[in-house]
């Protein structure tokens, strides 16, 4: 019999999409307030049949059907980094009691829930306490441990904090551990404050906020090997090159006409191949590349901007780009990598696919959740608010491995 389990802030489903793609998990009903993630939402699951809540706060869980699991990210605004951390006074906030207030009734054997690493020491680790409190009174057993979707598949360094209860007497859990990664480690090429650290190009990015520093915002810059001469524009007379040690600020920042065009070429490997030259850019002043890409937001919409690690475009290593007849609108980027190689390219910010594709979602999802009308905007939201799919994936089968032992 599967695991039924109730869809909490559900957005568009990234529980959901994790949750089912490993078998053996049926959905019941799913919450979601936000009227353009619940179009999305029920264009991509097939959702008739299943029970549909605008608001957490107005569930009456006498009238649910049994449950065996709650999954969802509960809004992490109050507690991010970049929000104003008011936590539980934050109205937001409070919405975790809603999970604890169904779960008071109807006693489901696991809570599976997502949030920012921020939350664990927001009010010097005093918010973080109350929930396991919270938990411990509801006799629930808790793990926890903050995971990076890199990890899991995806080229995106995005931390969170997964949590999961198990609820005593019912079955009993296990420690989750994630030590195997899937790429390099940082690479300190020179040492200080945040802000002065250099890194190596040959490792993985820092995932960077636009409020960079603090817990798991560690901040710094990015040693690109030679990186060589950034040709602005095309003139009658030949190109007009910057060296470096020129600023290349204005050109990324708005001040100067000749700011790059936005390509309209889609990203499918989205990590360097034989085939394909992709790197991850920061859109903004000063950019690095690296072949990680930071952690998408709700802002990607935004393009070019102005606050340093605030997100990742994509470099697309394309020779064509020197042949181009108009003058004020071409903007190329050449570099020399660490091996000696030249390349050259452009550079565009992601396209909604592409950071649908970094949380997991397949093509086929997005492109239904799109067709319903949805614009580029609000896609890039949902697509920035949701958790990674392949990490819930990878938890689910935890689960569902001691749902099955706990059988025996």
């Amino acid at each position: 019999m599967p695991i039924r389990f109730l869809d909490m802030f559900a957005g568009i489903g990234g529980f959901r999409s994790g949750l089912e793609a490993v078998c053996g998990f049926k959905c019941v009903g799913y919450c979601e307030i936000d009227k353009f993630a619940k179009q999305a939402y029920e264009a991509m699951y097939k959702t008739k049949g299943e029970l549909y809540f605008n608001d957490a706060r107005k569930i009456l869980p006498e009238q649910l059907p049994d449950i065996d699991l709650i999954c969802g990210g509960f809004p992490c605004q109050s507690f991010s980094i970049a929000g104003a951390r008011r936590g539980f006074e934050d109205t937001r906030g409070t919405l975790f009691f809603e999970i604890a207030r169904i779960a008071a009734v109807k006693r489901p054997k696991y809570l599976f829930l997502e949030n920012v690493p921020g939350l664990l020491n927001h009010d010097k680790g005093r918010t973080f306490e109350t929930i396991l409190s919270t938990m411990d009174e509801l006799g629930y057993d808790v793990v926890w441990q903050v995971l990076n979707s890199k990890n899991f598949g995806v080229p995106q360094s995005r931390n969170r904090v997964y949590i999961i209860g198990y609820l005593r007497g019912k079955c009993a859990g296990e420690i989750l551990s994630f030590t195997k990664t899937s790429g390099k480690a940082l690479v300190q090429r020179k040492s200080g404050k945040q802000g002065e650290r250099i890194y190596s190009s040959d490792g993985l990015s820092c995932t960077l906020t636009s409020g960079g520093g603090g817990f798991s915002g560690n901040t710094g810059l990015y040693f690109i090997e030679d990186f060589g001469l950034q040709i602005k524009s095309k003139t009658k007379s030949g190109y007009q090159i910057a060296y470096p040690g020129d600023s290349i600020d204005t050109a990324f920042s708005g001040k100067n006409t000749r700011r790059g065009r936005v390509g309209n070429q889609i990203a499918h490997t989205l990590t360097t191949s034989s085939t394909q030259a992709y790197y991850f850019i920061d859109l903004n002043p000063d950019p690095k590349l690296t072949e990680i890409a930071r952690c998408i937001t709700a802002r990607h919409d935004s393009g070019i901007g102005n606050r340093k690690g605030e997100h990742s475009g994509v470099f697309v290593e394309d020779l064509s780009v020197l042949d181009e007849q108009n003058d004020n609108d071409i903007f190329a980027v050449v570099f020399v990598d660490k091996d000696g190689k030249v390349h050259i390219g452009r550079i565009r910010k992601l396209t909604p696919l592409e950071c649908w594709r970094l949380q997991g979602f397949t093509d086929e999802q997005f492109c239904k959740a799109q067709t319903t009308g949805l614009s580029d905007s609000r896609l890039y939201k949902m697509a920035g608010n949701a958790v990674s799919v392949p990490v819930i994936s990878a938890l689910s089968r935890i689960i569902l491995d001691i749902e099955e032992r706990n059988k025996m």
